[in-house]
Order: C-alpha cells, then structure tokens, then sequence
C-alpha cells in the first residue's frame, strides 16, 4: 500500500451511503466513458479500403492510424491518471471529453493520412481520459461489493463495446463514407461532455488530494511499480489482455480462411465469444459478495488457460475443427470475464490511496500489452490456428506466473470490505 504521507492531512473520510438513483446515473455515464475508446478502435475498420483509396493511402498507412491511437491511449492513461490524483477528476474528464469531439471533427476533415494518424495519436490522448478516470471515480467514491460490482460492469462494457462497433461503423458506411464515422464519434463525444458538465461531480476533494503537485502524483505511480503484489496484478492482467487481443487479431483469419465461414458468419462467433464475457462479468459480480476476489482471479486465469490448452490438444488429435475452435475460445473468453474485473478491484483496492495512477498502471499496461501481442500472430503464417493458440496460452501461463510468483493470491491482498459507498 502506499505510505499515507503522500496524501494531504483529513484523507480519511467516513463512508456514508449515496442515492442509489444518483450512483446508477453516474455508473451509466462512467460506462459510456469507458466505450467510447473502444468504439473509436473499432468503429471504423469495415472503413479501411475506401479510406486508403480516398486519402491515396496504403493499408499500412491506414492501419498505423489505429496503432497512434492505441499509442496515445496508453500515453494518456499513465500520463492522466496520477495527473488527477492531485489535481482531481473533474477538470480531466471536462477536458478529455471535449478533446475527444474537437479532434474526431477534425479527423472528419483530415486532408491526408498524415495528418490523421497525427490527430488519431491526439484523440487517443483525450479519449484515455474517460477510461482511466472512470475506475477512479469508482475507486474514490465506493468500497466494499460495490467495487467488484460495478468493475465487472466496466469490464461488459469493454466486452461487448469492440463487437457492436464494426457493426454500427458498418450501419455507417452503408449510408455514407468513412468520415461520417469520425463525425459520428464527434456526436459521441459532446454527448459526453454534456453528461460530465451534468452527472459527473468531483469525487476528489482538495483535502484527499496528493500534496506536493504533480511531482508528488507521478512519485505515487513509482511506489505503485515497486509494489510487488500490485504489480502482480498488473502484469496479470496485461497478459490476459494480450491473450485477448490475439484472440481478436487472429479469429478472423481462423474462421473466415480456415473454416470458409462467411463475414456474417464470423461476426455471430465473435458476438457468442463476448456473450462470454458478459455472463463471466456477471457471474462476477454475483460471486464477488460472498467469494474471495483472489479464488475468482484465480478461477479466471485458469479457465483462460484451459481453453487455450484444450485448443491445442485438440489441434493434435483431431486437427482443424469449426466447432471444437469456437468452444475452446468461447471457454477462454469466460476466462477473461472472470479476469478483468478481479483485477481491476483488487488493484484498485491496493492503490487506492492513489487510484489514478493505479488506474493508469493497470489500464495503461493493458492496452499496450495487448498493442504488442496483437501483430505477433501474424508472423506466423496462416496455415494453422495453432499459432493463435500458442501465444495465447503463452500469455495466460505468464500471467498465471505473474499472480503466483508476484501477486501470491493465497495472501488475499485486495479483498474488499463490507458494502458501503463514499459521499
């Protein structure tokens, strides 16, 4: 944990119980600000040819503009997060919002791919905002089973935001061209401001600020990298979350050249997987009132190391299977339903004394493991989903090492205290 010296005098403050009506208003708006950077990941894919053609692009030149923004969403979130332990959440958040809509309306008029992968890093920036103040705000305002509650739905919305944005880009498409996704993203994004300006009060008061400015929040992210069980858990989930972007890099080529299965077709696997995710979420949150977080972490990491396994096992006994394929990654997306949000309360909780720069760590870490993982598949060939399967169970057995060598979950480090809420 960190030392309370970090904090100003009066950071102890008794929880009182807040409005149900007003805790669900703001989890809702907390939610959207967590699916916003997944939609502008997403949104626009089915796009690439026609932008490429338009802006005299090649695709790899299009792709990078996905990969600036992925970059600069890891470099907000380190950079934002211990910002707002010192400074607050609110002004972040105003800021990232209207960020976020300025730049998707300058992207609507980029005049060549140059200038969009520029302003994609910068929509990344702001749009990092909303997802690592997000958990904060969580961190700051509730303890006990609220955390693990409403992480678990942080963690749906992360699951189901990446399969309904192809979708809703393509709805898009179909009606006009790639920019009005970017305009679309613009809507988005004021749409948020106003429900910040209107439903977001500061949950951090001067008095449970960190002194000493911005130095003193960025020494709190230091502390944070030296704690082992933390890092334990941060590590944990970052492999995890390279599993998962492999998974998502890899499926595609898997089903649709391997299997022969239509784009439609694919789109209902990938739909079912993220169905995964959301009943493992919502088992979660059922469970995490009278389970241990750390038995759930554990659980987790093991199913995603089942499936993975259970892949290859199958790979060598009967070979490429359609069926065999969609269940064992199915079992593997429950895996990291179960995961994420076990992660993301147990490291908030130990962080909670600076829960921006927890947040950054652990959301920072995520994207950028996943940014890493998500091309290596492809070096491999496409003869095989065995690669796919490979480097998934590579990056769930680190992970698992992480929580056992690191995090040493039998010493229930994170466990959350009885249910009550802060003002």
């Amino acid at each position: 944990m960190l030392p309370q010296t970090h904090l100003r005098e009066g950071t102890a403050h008794p929880a009182t119980p807040s409005s149900p009506k007003s805790s669900f208003a703001l989890i809702i708006v907390l939610a959207a600000l967590t699916a916003v950077a997944p939609l502008a990941i997403d949104m626009y894919v089915p796009g690439f040819p026609a932008m490429g053609t338009s802006l005299h692009a090649s695709s790899s030149a299009v792709q990078l503009t996905m990969t600036a923004f992925l970059v600069g969403m890891v470099v907000g979130q380190l950079l934002i997060g211990p910002i707002s332990d010192g400074v607050g959440r609110r002004t972040p958040l105003i800021a990232g919002a209207a960020g976020f809509a300025l730049l998707s309306l300058v992207c609507v008029f980029a005049p060549n791919v140059q200038t969009l992968i520029a302003v994609r890093f910068l929509q990344g920036f702001a749009g990092a905002a909303g997802m690592v103040l997000a958990r904060a705000v969580i961190t700051d305002r509730f303890q006990g089973a609220d955390i693990p509650r409403y992480f678990a739905l942080l963690s749906q919305i992360l699951g189901v935001a990446p399969v309904a944005a192809p979708v809703l880009g393509g709805a898009i498409l179909s009606l006009s061209t790639w920019r009005a996704v970017f305009g679309f993203l613009a809507i988005i994004g004021a749409a948020l401001l106003v429900a910040v300006l209107s439903g977001v009060p500061e949950s951090l008061p001067p008095e449970r600020r960190h002194s000493g400015g911005i130095t003193s929040s960025f020494r709190a992210m230091g502390t944070l990298l030296g704690d082992r069980a933390f890092m334990g858990y941060v590590l944990t989930l970052g492999f995890v979350s390279a599993a998962l972007f492999v998974y998502i890099s890899g499926s595609s080529f898997v089903f649709e050249n391997l299997h022969s299965v239509s784009s439609g077709m694919y789109s209902l696997i990938f739909a079912v997987n993220a169905l995964g995710i959301l009943l493992a979420g919502a088992v979660f949150a059922r469970l995490a009132r009278r389970v241990r977080l750390n038995t759930l972490l554990v659980s987790g990491v093991s199913i995603a190391a089942l499936g993975a396994v259970a892949q290859l096992v199958l790979l060598g006994v009967a070979g490429e299977t359609f069926t065999g394929t969609w269940v064992c990654l199915f079992v593997t997306m429950v895996g990291v339903g179960l995961t994420f949000p076990a992660t993301m309360s147990i490291g908030q909780t130990l962080g909670r004394q600076a829960p921006g720069a927890a947040s950054a760590l652990l959301g920072g870490l995520q994207f950028l493991f996943g940014a890493i993982a998500a091309p290596v598949v492809g070096l491999f060939g496409e003869s095989s989903s065995a690669p796919m399967a490979t480097i998934m169970l590579v990056a769930v057995v680190i992970a698992g090492l992480a929580l056992l060598l690191l995090a040493r979950p039998w010493l229930g480090h994170g466990e959350v205290e009885p249910e009550t809420a802060r003002p």
